[in-house]
């Protein structure tokens, strides 16, 4: 199979040695994308790839874009400014989501309050679409949903702007309409003709909002809030009409947890003790990552599990078998490949410095590892008939 995304690079990185020698960027360092070989194991799978969005430290302005080829086994760092000579380089201060919908990729850039929307096969700048404070993205139709905290970066237990989820145009990337929720809106889930939002007050501690907002998305209104616990993050719904959201807590004594809803009657009908900081749905297994910080004793407890959807239990204490764990200091983002069922985790290290990405088989055991931007947290999978497409 040609490889599209490989071509489009060497055509971007052609671009940036002509432009060198006509002096056409003065005003912009020439970046010229990291390959690194981390895999020669062939694998059979339908995804082609995935992104990676590295985060980058508030105020930084370093959120990166790297890629992993399954068909050559290849690791690229910092992709986007060669695939977008003629763009400015960064994509923004910190990458908070990343998604494929259709032929195009999204990333979400909280404090550069805008989504970056490129060419899902190439990386290519299609355009953006500006919303203040944006979190998270998910889509239905011809529609984009975006949760934003709509105010400033700002703690205060009087914080007095409601959050709201945009509805945006997908054809035109306008945003055409917003429907206020609870205060700094996080992750968001749609379920048929409902989406769902996991309310976190994360601004105004120590006052958290404690519910999961339901918007009818016919008159995207506002219908009713589910009452959780304290500082909600993410969503998942899985096969089995359940609503999986997990709380942050306080900090303090009340600590991280999960939740189950069910999705029929709007009500919380059980709890897992599991800290959650990330979480990916593979089958009837949540994987979870829990990276949870004391305020009491200034120590991160860390944790690796899978809870049964059906059985609603943790089942496996730590997925990783092979020790790996150890090396890790600060797990940050969490995926599964959909089709070979390797499992990704990534390390943020010190927030300030390039991470690491590990690859480990379906029974926990590390494959290869490669060095990331900063903060790496957030995964897209590329999938073979999309990059194809013609």
């Amino acid at each position: 199979m040609k490889n599209l995304f490989a071509t489009g690079i060497r055509v971007a990185i052609f671009v940036v040695v002509v432009m060198l020698f006509v002096g056409c960027r003065d005003d912009k360092e020439i970046v010229v994308p990291e390959n690194e070989k981390v895999n020669d194991v062939e694998i059979q799978t339908s995804v082609a790839g995935f992104y990676l969005l590295n985060e980058g430290n508030m105020g930084s302005n370093k959120a990166s874009l790297d890629y992993y080829d399954y068909e050559t086994g290849t690791y690229t760092r910092n992709i986007f400014a060669a695939a977008n000579p003629d763009v400015v380089q960064d994509l923004g201060d910190v990458g908070n989501d990343l998604q494929i919908y259709g032929s195009r990729l999204y990333a979400v850039i909280n404090c550069s309050n805008l989504v970056e929307v490129m060419d899902a096969r190439s990386a290519r700048h299609i355009g953006t679409i500006e919303v203040p404070n944006c979190r998270y993205l998910a889509f239905s139709g011809a529609y984009a949903y975006l949760t934003s905290y709509a105010g400033p970066v700002q703690i205060s237990p009087t914080y007095e702007q409601l959050g709201y989820v945009a509805k945006i145009d997908t054809a035109t990337l306008a945003v055409i309409a917003t429907c206020n929720v609870g205060f700094q809106p996080d992750e968001i889930e749609i379920v048929g003709n409902r989406i769902y939002v996991a309310n976190s007050g994360g601004y105004m501690t120590p006052n958290y909002e404690s519910t999961v907002s339901i918007i009818d998305i016919d008159s995207f209104t506002e219908i009713g809030r589910i009452e959780v616990a304290k500082n909600l993050h993410r969503l998942c719904a899985d096969s089995h009409g359940q609503l999986w959201v997990s709380s942050r807590g306080d900090y303090y004594d009340t600590p991280s947890r999960l939740y189950c809803i069910d999705i029929a009657t709007s009500e919380v009908v059980d709890s897992v003790m599991t800290a959650v900081s990330d979480l990916c749905l593979s089958g009837d297994s949540l994987f979870v990552i829990g990276t949870e910080f004391s305020y009491e004793t200034y120590e991160t407890a860390v944790s690796y599990g899978i809870v049964d959807v059906v059985k609603h239990e943790l089942v496996i204490d730590k997925f990783i078998t092979d020790g790996t764990d150890e090396k890790i200091k600060i797990p940050y983002g969490l995926a599964v490949n959909p089709s070979s069922h390797e499992i990704f985790v990534t390390d943020a290290k010190n927030y300030v410095s390039p991470g690491k990405l590990y690859c480990f088989d379906s029974n926990g055991v590390m494959k290869w590892n490669v060095t990331t931007g900063d903060i790496p947290a957030h995964f897209a999978f590329l999938y073979e008939q999309v990059k194809q497409e013609k």
